[in-house]
């Protein structure tokens, strides 16, 4: 009797593994088989796996059963390639963060100007705030430009008359066109600054009035300011040096 138990729990116990394998086969994913493509040395090759030496070339995967291509795999790329990919990536970013800020200004542009005369007043007023440290600036350069003239004539002649220049001329000579330098340095940064101003003005009125062409004004008037050039940020005038 007990081995009679025993056959029939073997038994029972088969036919159930059997049902549960049956069960697990109808729930298991299907998966399709499949013919891959690819080219070796120019020869194109197919089979129904992918070969080891074939894994980073390019690909065409097609379905047995259908015959149709269902996936193609580009060839992975190399390091220089990866790098070129994540550089023309990054640029591609930078732009659209550049382009978003471009268009938050634009926005405050409207919000700050209500018209037209609004725009070039505000411009007419840094061109002449830029032109007054123009002149400025100019007129330190002309002031330093004659002081170090003034001091080198003083030591020619005391080269002329076989005397020693003094320390201390021959160190005003050094600091005066030190000071010279920097200023016409300086003079020099305005000019380029007031000749961007103009074209900055012009690509804001068109801006202008791209974001607002209802409240667009005649452009028969002359900006009160940037008739010709300008600079992309009124900055603040640059004080001369000396």
């Amino acid at each position: 009797m007990p081995l009679h138990r025993h056959i029939v729990s073997s038994t029972l116990a088969m036919a159930l593994l059997g049902v549960m394998a049956m069960a697990a086969a109808q729930t298991a994913p299907h998966t399709e088989k499949k013919i891959y493509c690819w080219n070796d040395a120019g020869r194109k090759i197919c089979g129904d796996a992918l070969p080891a030496s074939a894994t980073d070339s390019a690909r065409t995967e097609f379905s047995i059963k259908s015959g149709m291509a269902t996936a193609h795999i580009d060839r992975t790329l190399n390091s220089e390639e990866r790098s070129a990919a994540a550089q023309a990536a990054d640029l591609a970013r930078q732009q659209a963060e550049a382009e978003a800020m471009q268009k938050r200004r634009d926005l405050a542009m409207v919000e700050s100007y209500m018209t037209e005369s609004d725009l070039r007043r505000a411009y007419g007023e840094r061109t002449a705030l830029l032109d007054e440290s123009i002149k400025s600036s100019r007129l330190t350069v002309s002031t330093l430009r004659s002081s170090l003239i003034s001091l080198l004539r003083q030591a020619g002649n005391k080269e002329l008359s076989n005397t020693p220049v003094p320390r201390p001329l021959a160190d005003s000579i050094q600091t005066q066109h030190a000071d010279l330098l920097r200023q016409s340095q300086i003079l020099l940064a305005q000019q380029q600054d007031r000749s961007e101003l103009g074209s900055e003005f012009e690509d804001s009125l068109r801006r202008y009035r791209l974001m607002k062409p209802t409240k667009a004004e005649p452009s028969a008037a002359a900006p009160a300011g940037p008739a010709a050039t300008s600079s992309a940020a009124p900055t603040a005038a640059k004080s001369p040096a000396g």
